[in-house]
């Protein structure tokens, strides 16, 4: 909706709001006018129903309101001795307009002196939950928001499992875009599956203001450009979603408006010079191994190296002991009867199992391995396993693709050889040529809502010829510290400022192979409580708020027996 349009339907609500409510105001000892002025009515129905003038506030937030509405609707009505569950029902179902039957009925009475009371447990249970519900969800959409890890885009900076808390207030929070949507979840409702949302309508774009913005080699959590899907790891058909309800990515932001970015050799450039990050991020790329004599899996594992895949050969396997390793295998590299070979993740497969099955098996020492490896890590595995050589991958290849931003040929960038590219800033302008439409296009149209078309080799902007661009809006380029195992900027380009949802500052919770089953899960006890920014080793909390709950648990404890013994 335009702002004319949400001007013309703030109108259209205040006139049925006075139509229904005009004589309600009058028997509250009121005057009939004063349902009539925007803002100054809604203050004025406070005292009516006797609650407190900062509800006026939650009326105007969006998905706080959908929540406070309904509670005003029946406060109205009980204020007018409408108490029975068929009045609340009917207060509620028809958003509001049942206050029309008591508006013109001359009958009713104004309940100056009525008690805010709950009259039942089941009234006194439903005012605490929508009073706890309002307060998280105001907490979830303006302060602070909990997250969840769930790929290894920016391992081993950020581990999978790792829950996190995101700061909406740092870059200032971004008010919901979506007017009417189930609160405190995001695209999809629970169980259900269903979209939790609808489309229409739509607020504009605003974001509250903030103490800082985005730094470059930040993480940052953004709503992703490219959504196109209802559940992450599910197929379907494709869908298209407001902005705040794209799916949550969490990346690096390693340019900033107005950088000059490019990717040489796997390593990032900016403005010419090589990009230096942080002393935490573990910036990891695919190693080759190799070994004539063969690489150990089990001595990896002991490294405590998890990326990578193991290979075991099996003499006397089953289908009835086949089904039994499942667990613990990726599937079969051969099944040749003198030759099964079965492919297992870094723990391979436990011993006590193969046991228990009574498998003659054994692990085949590979002389090559694809590892993921920081810089650091490869050097010191080369020295722990005596590697005849390990090298970093980088792919050279200069082949004019589509899978790789701007998806369009002739473009020939690929994940470690990309660019040159200048990312947007709000307020500057590009000279546009057929040959680097494609770098803006999706700006141009998707993002800035332009309607954008190429004639006769010409380019026309909102039915204008044009051969200049001024851009909106700020733009961010983010990428993944596991710079070959994540899908960012360099597959689906800029991200708009529109789309940054906040930043992570602490990891209060980290579960290990949490996409792996209850039974697997292990607690990093050294991860709970730590903060994602900062120089050097990681600041834990967890040992100063377990101790402050020890204190206070033993204090409670000391209080309440001398309360018993004085009793």
């Amino acid at each position: 909706m335009t702002i004319l349009q949400w001007f013309i339907f703030f109108l259209a609500v205040q006139l049925i709001h006075f139509g229904g409510s005009w004589k309600l105001y009058k028997k509250a000892g009121r005057k009939s006018w004063e349902a009539l002025i925007p803002v100054y009515n809604a203050v004025v129905l406070m005292e009516i129903i006797r609650r407190p003038k900062w509800w006026v506030v939650l009326l105007f937030i969006p998905i706080i309101n959908l929540m406070i509405f309904p509670v005003v609707w029946v406060e109205t009505l009980r204020s007018f001795g409408k108490n029975s569950s068929l009045d609340t029902a009917l207060g509620i179902l028809t958003f509001g307009l049942y206050t029309y039957t008591i508006n013109y009925n001359d009958n009713v009475q104004y309940q100056a002196d009525r008690s805010l009371v709950p009259r039942t447990w089941f009234g006194e249970w439903i005012s605490a939950l929508i009073f706890a519900i309002t307060a998280a969800t105001l907490v979830h959409n303006y302060f602070i928001q909990p997250y969840i890890i769930p790929t290894g885009s920016l391992e081993k900076t950020l581990l999978i499992g790792d829950f996190l808390f995101v700061s909406k207030f740092h870059y200032g929070a971004r008010t919901p875009m979506t007017a009417v949507a189930f609160p405190m979840v995001h695209d999809t409702l629970p169980l259900v599956k269903s979209k939790s949302y609808l489309d229409f309508p739509q607020l504009p774009y605003f974001r509250l203001p903030g103490f800082q913005k985005v730094a470059r080699n930040e993480i940052v959590v953004f709503s992703w450009p490219a959504d196109t899907v209802r559940q992450f790891f599910v197929k379907e058909k494709g869908v298209r979603k407001p902005i705040d309800k794209k799916s949550n990515y969490v990346k690096r932001c390693v340019g900033i408006p107005g950088d000059t970015l490019s990717i040489v050799d796997g390593f990032v450039h900016i403005n010419g010079e090589r990009s230096i990050l942080p002393e935490r991020a573990k910036t990891q790329y695919v190693h080759a191994a190799y070994r004539a004599k063969g690489i150990s899996g089990r001595k990896l594992q002991s490294e405590n190296f998890k990326d990578f895949t193991r290979k075991y050969r099996i003499d006397n396997i089953s289908n009835e002991s086949y089904q039994a390793l499942l667990p613990y295998i990726y599937g079969i590299y051969s099944n040749e009867r003198d030759n099964f070979i079965v492919i297992s993740p870094a723990a391979g497969i436990p011993v006590e199992v193969a046991r228990k099955l009574r498998l003659k098996m054994s692990e085949i020492l590979e002389p090559q391995k694809e590892l993921l490896l920081t810089i650091a890590e490869a050097e010191g595995l080369n020295k722990v396993m005596e590697l005849d050589s390990i090298i970093r991958q980088v792919n050279r290849s200069k082949t004019p693709n589509t899978s790789f931003f701007p998806n369009h040929l002739p473009y020939d960038w690929n994940e470690d050889n990309f660019g040159p590219i200048v990312l947007p800033k709000a307020g500057t302008s590009v000279n546009l040529t057929l040959q680097n439409l494609p770098l803006y296009k999706k700006i141009i149209r998707e993002y800035e809502k332009n309607l954008l078309e190429v004639k006769d080799g010409a380019i026309f902007i909102n039915g204008k010829e044009t051969t200049q661009y001024s851009f909106q809006q700020n733009y961010y380029w983010m990428m993944g510290d596991n710079r070959h195992r994540s899908e960012d900027s360099r597959y689906w380009g800029f991200v708009p400022e529109d789309h940054i949802v906040g930043k992570p500052v602490l990891i209060w919770f980290s579960i290990e192979g949490i996409n792996d089953g209850i039974r697997n899960w292990s607690i990093r006890w050294d991860r709970v409580m730590t903060t994602v920014k900062g120089e050097g080793k990681a600041l834990a909390f967890g040992p100063f708020v377990f101790g402050i709950i020890l204190i206070w648990q033993i204090v409670a404890f000391i209080l309440r027996r001398k309360k018993a013994q004085s009793a």
